[in-house]
């Protein structure tokens, strides 16, 4: 039976059951002390299951789903507002969601919540599938991987932690930490050792070291690699996670055959950076292993951390028999068959309207980010562009299209279209270009202030294309960051709400701000927290006390102004809806713009 994902009450945690899961896969189960022969007996997920860790309860729920015929993945996880420790996780189908052609969406998912004993408790879940099983046995669970504990070091022991390092002397030397020793995996390989294979749970000390360690890997599998998407943290931008892919990835090359092999990597509060998802199936042969002398010759330099180190952009070419890292264009998260559709549109629109102004970025022979903006909009924007809005909301959520608008405030407070755009990726590049694209079509308009998110990416785009634009935060993601960082605090600390909101909203001036903010800070203990260093070193762009003389066409500080295209377009439009959505809700505002107008 199912579960709504509510949390359970006291009298579901009356009678738990504690599960602690063997290191060889077997569990047993104690239920009030007693413990059950172990044995080919089917094991039943049930809320109240108690575990010793949520490794034990992903061990549990995959022993599970390998006797019901399905696999599993670690879905969403949940953070404490207080101090942001891991409360609950989420594990779900391998078939959940829809990002692969593989994926139907499956319900089926069982949620753990940490207790204040320390031990993890079953809270929420589905057992239905919406697509058929396989047979009970037929998928082998896979092995978890757990914490090492700490072992006497040794020069001549190789550390059992997953940072990918040696402690063995090569030649009298020891080998540095943090770079995988190649020689050691082919020997081990040739002596008939087993060779590392990557596993969920796989612990590295740098997204470096994870690069080299897949990398060794797919080498000695007979495959290559190219380093995929990365994932920026919203407050900061940060990279907190990294995608090495197959390179037979993707459609963009007659080459690539749109493999699903990949590993992806996650930062963790430590710093550390662990393998969370993983697919190792390959849709095409494979090569044959690497010899160890092509390995070494081969073995990649790293590369640095944060943005400029162009690691995004980097392939794994091959020249005179030794690999090497090429530099690579960016990728689009547009669907390449929305480019023919939209062009065919605009030239159809532009034989109707002379005014009619649209664009497309090409990197390298690739159609990236499009923009467009009608005669109507680019008139508009001579009269109501000196504050504009940049509407990135499809960014709030999982998005079929990267769909955004810009839009002004009339004389009647009614939004007004200034352009609009797909969005090829969150760099600083797809968003510069599509500043500058908008400035062009807008006969080089610098407005006096615009609304935009607060992503170091768009504010980089913008202080580079607008450099005299004074750039206010998007309230709405402010507010989705103040419920991620501060939420338990508001709900719960009235006293602190009033003084936050207080400190905010009624300071007069920068010194009686500063003094207020450092007074809730050191009274709250949040002197360290990230978020609150971030919007104090913007806090020009947000609070305001710094706002006030900037205009902003009576935009409130409270974000209310609605998007320009309301419901009839969002971030799951599908293709071949999206034009009709478009041109009918284009049509809409501006027949209620006219009638306001005639009002009047």
């Amino acid at each position: 039976m199912g579960f709504s994902d509510t949390e359970m009450n006291r009298e579901e945690l009356g009678n738990v059951m504690t599960v602690r899961a063997k290191p060889a896969g077997a569990l047993f189960v104690k239920n009030n002390g007693h413990r059950e022969d172990e044995g080919e007996s089917r094991i039943e997920p049930n809320v109240g299951l108690e575990f010793d860790s949520a490794e034990d309860a992903q061990e549990f729920y995959s022993l599970y789903a390998a006797q019901a015929g399905f696999r599993i993945r670690i879905g969403q996880l949940y953070r404490s507002r207080v101090d942001g420790s891991v409360i609950s996780r989420r594990f779900v189908c391998s078939k959940e969601g829809f990002q692969t052609n593989s994926r139907t969406g499956c319900p089926a998912f069982i949620r753990v919540q940490k207790n204040d004993s320390g031990k993890w408790v079953l809270a929420n879940i589905k057992k239905e599938h919406n697509h058929e099983l396989g047979l009970p046995g037929e998928i082998r669970p896979p092995h978890i991987q757990r914490k090492a504990h700490p072992a006497p070091r040794s020069s001549n022991i190789v550390s059992t932690r997953t940072g990918i390092r040696s402690l063995e002397e090569e030649d009298g030397r020891p080998i540095p930490s943090g770079i995988v020793d190649v020689k050691r995996l082919k020997r081990e390989e040739a002596e008939g050792l087993p060779k590392v294979e990557p596993y969920k749970g796989l612990e590295f000390c740098s997204a470096n070291e994870a690069y080299k360690f897949y990398y060794a890997y797919a080498a000695s599998t007979g495959f290559k690699v190219r380093i995929g998407q990365l994932f920026r943290s919203k407050h900061d931008g940060s990279i907190t996670s990294r995608r090495f892919v197959c390179s037979k990835e993707g459609h963009q090359h007659p080459s690539r055959v749109g493999c699903g092999a990949f590993m992806r990597i996650q930062r963790q509060e430590s710093g550390r950076w662990v393998v969370d998802r993983l697919q190792k199936e390959h849709n095409h042969d494979l090569d044959s292993p690497m010899d160890a002398t092509r390995l070494i010759a081969a073995a990649p330099k790293g590369f640095r951390e944060e943005a400029g180190s162009g690691l995004d952009n980097l392939d794994l070419a091959e020249a005179n028999g030794v690999l090497t890292l090429a530099k690579r264009g960016r990728q689009s998260s547009i669907g390449s068959d929305w480019y023919p559709l939209l062009i065919d549109y605009f030239q159809s629109r532009q034989a109707e309207d002379t005014g009619f102004f649209h664009a497309v970025e090409v990197e390298d022979g690739k159609c990236m980010s499009i923009f467009w903006a009608d005669g109507r909009s680019r008139f508009s924007c001579s009269q109501f562009g000196d504050a504009i809005v940049f509407d990135t909301s499809y960014r709030s959520s999982s998005y079929l299209v990267p769909f955004a608008s810009f839009f002004g405030i009339n004389h009647h407070k009614q939004p007004v279209l200034l352009g609009c755009a797909l969005i090829a990726d969150e760099s600083e590049e797809s968003f510069t270009w599509v500043f500058q694209t908008w400035q062009r079509a807008m006969s080089g308009r610098h407005p006096l202030s615009i609304i935009a998110d607060q992503d170091k990416a768009i504010q980089q785009s913008i202080a580079q294309v607008f450099p005299n634009t004074h750039h206010r935060f998007s309230m709405w993601q402010i507010k989705v960051k103040e419920q991620q960082y501060l939420g338990a605090l508001l709900s719960m600390n009235t006293e602190f709400k009033c003084e936050y909101e207080t400190c905010i909203c009624q300071s007069q001036t920068p010194s009686e701000f500063d003094s207020a903010w450092s007074v809730i800070l050191n009274k709250y203990d949040l002197k360290e927290n990230a978020w609150l260093k971030e919007m104090y070193r913007t806090r020009k762009s947000w609070v305001p006390l710094y706002i006030r003389g900037i205009f902003f066409a009576g935009i409130a500080m409270d974000g209310s102004v609605k998007s320009f295209f309301g419901t009839f377009l969002n971030a799951q439009t599908p293709l071949d809806e999206f034009v009709l959505r478009y041109e009918k809700a284009l049509e809409q505002r501006r027949q209620e713009e006219k009638r306001r107008t005639l009002t009047l």
